[in-house]
């Protein structure tokens, strides 16, 4: 693996774990700045509308920074975060913060993906798409846990120098590592064609299927919890160790699917969408009984991000010649989707419907999904078009 690829790798892992771990230390924090833990909870969703919406303007508005220089100040951005949320004295303050550091977070993955694809020939792009990709997963497997861990044993303060300390390593990674040709910036393709290029039929069926994976992965993974407990059978002590294997199954997908899109990425795609609507069909007819449901949890998790990376390296292989406006638009679909997905569980839920039903919606999202995939790809064949090249820096 090419050394700066480790140093996107160590960012994406800092700023997915700032990102998650707040959900581990929520009460904590509510009663420390003297919230309710309801209210306390915009910190999260406060955090997905910052990578929504202030990643993507971000991005353009950096467009003709270099690239190495830019992501080593996002990264400063996190740092001097971490310190402002560990001494934050109010929660106000402490949403402001949150919302700055996500705005970096939302520009970093854009500009990370397009740098780390320009680090490796052609056909190893999906895999570079996968390490920094797996910087998120490995977050909740191994940096979630361990930055909750901390915050219940020595407050939640504690969290957040910890995650300071995060930061710094990512830091001297970024400087180290990444070689100075990534501070050469694309020859910038101006607005108009950033935009145009996501008129192009391979970019906008992706951000569908994009947004048709996240139903099917977070209606029912937001209430996952009261589903296992409830519907499964499983004590509440036992459930972290089902989510460990949820994220396990998702680090290997990530990689899987990687490999998979430099092979054949479409043909890949489809069956994987298959897969996982009858993966989604299991997990309702085994959410009665505890082994096969925590078996098909785990299939749910890796196929996630299996499919996950082919999606992000077609819209990044699609947009080569303009791909700024589009790399951010990547983690901003992802939360978009996110927050979509949670309302309609919620909707859901109060609609009458049981925890049980909710992957039934999935299933019908990636059959959804898997007939854009077919209809894209098949319209892509007929017409022999090719991505195009991507943009030289200068």
């Amino acid at each position: 693996m090419p050394l700066p690829l480790i140093a996107l790798f160590i960012a994406a892992f800092a700023f997915g774990t700032t990102e998650f771990v707040i959900a581990g230390v929520l009460p904590q924090v509510a009663a420390g700045l003297e919230v309710s833990i309801p209210t306390a909870g915009y910190l999260v969703s406060g955090y997905a509308l910052g990578i929504a919406i202030g990643g993507p303007l971000l991005t353009l508005l950096t467009a003709r920074l270099p690239r190495k220089t830019l992501l080593v100040w996002l990264t400063v951005a996190f740092v001097i975060g971490q310190v402002a949320c560990a001494l934050a004295p109010d929660f106000f303050s402490m949403l402001m913060i949150r919302f700055a550091v996500a705005v970096a977070h939302g520009a970093y993955f854009g500009v990370a993906m397009v740098v780390a694809t320009g680090l490796v020939r052609p056909e190893q792009r999906g895999m570079a798409v996968a390490v920094v990709l797996a910087g998120l997963t490995v977050s909740n497997v191994i940096g979630v846990p361990v930055g909750a861990a901390i915050g219940n044993a020595l407050g939640w303060r504690a969290t957040f120098w910890s995650m300071l300390a995060l930061g710094g390593v990512a830091l001297i990674a970024m400087i180290a590592l990444l070689p100075a040709a990534t501070g050469a910036s694309a020859r910038p393709a101006g607005l108009l064609k950033e935009v145009r290029v996501l008129g192009r039929q391979q970019v906008w069926t992706s951000l569908i299927l994009m947004l048709m994976l996240m139903i099917g992965q977070f209606v029912p993974f937001t209430y996952i919890a009261p589903l296992l407990q409830e519907v499964t059978g499983i004590e509440a002590v036992s459930v972290p160790w089902v989510l460990l294997l949820n994220g396990a199954g998702a680090t290997l997908g990530v990689f899987l699917g990687g490999r998979l899109s430099d092979w054949k990425l479409m043909p890949s795609l489809i069956v994987m969408l298959a897969l996982q609507a009858a993966v989604l069909a299991a997990m309702y007819f085994a959410s009665p009984h505890p082994l096969p449901m925590v078996l098909a949890v785990t299939a749910w998790g890796c196929l996630n991000f299996a499919i996950g990376t082919p999606i992000q390296a077609r819209i990044l292989g699609w947009t080569a010649d303009a791909p700024n406006l589009a790399s951010s638009l990547i983690p901003s679909g992802f939360n978009i989707g996110i927050a979509l997905a949670a309302f309609v569980g919620a909707a859901m839920l109060n609609g009458g419907y049981g925890y049980r039903d909710l992957p039934v919606l999935g299933v019908g999202a990636m059959i959804v999904a898997a007939a854009v995939a077919v209809l894209s790809y098949l319209s892509e064949q007929r017409s022999g078009i090719k991505p195009p090249r991507r943009v030289e820096a200068h």
